[in-house]
């Protein structure tokens, strides 16, 4: 299970240091692609396997599906780190999720995201205002 936040840097080729907390699990390969709300998603070859099979449960034959798997599908990309821990983010994906410099990996429970941070810091706080709201809602919880 993937959780925690961290907050670094890609360098001038687009590459990403996988933060140490997420590379025991994420093993050597992996696949990144376009997640909701402009962040990435970035999941275990297991996890993505998992994810295609539900995937592949949506009908042709309804618009809004083809339209979610052809862009999530075309966005992913398999990539392997380098002896540094690092992977390359495709420039597409970079400019989807608005991913210049700076940027933040969050754990959510069986994938990661890679968010810029600015856009992670947007995100953040509006969530913030109602996650007692949503949470009451989704699970029962209220605090």
């Amino acid at each position: 299970m993937f959780i925690g936040e961290y907050q670094h840097s890609i360098d001038s080729k687009g590459r990403y240091i996988v933060p140490a907390k997420f590379r025991e699990g994420l093993g050597s390969n992996f696949v990144i692609t376009k997640g909701l709300d402009k962040c990435l998603f970035v999941y275990t070859m297991e996890d993505w396997q998992k994810t295609v099979d539900n995937l592949r449960q949506l009908s042709t034959t309804d618009a809004d599906a083809r339209k979610f798997a052809r862009n999530f599908f075309s966005g992913a990309i398999e990539v392997e780190t380098d002896k540094q821990s690092r992977v390359l983010i495709a420039a597409n994906l970079r400019q989807h999720a608005a991913i210049d410099k700076d940027i933040v990996t969050i754990g959510v429970s069986n994938r990661l995201e890679i968010w810029s941070k600015d856009l992670w810091q947007s995100y953040s706080e509006d969530a913030a205002d109602e996650y007692e709201k949503v949470a009451a809602k989704l699970v029962g919880i209220t605090f």
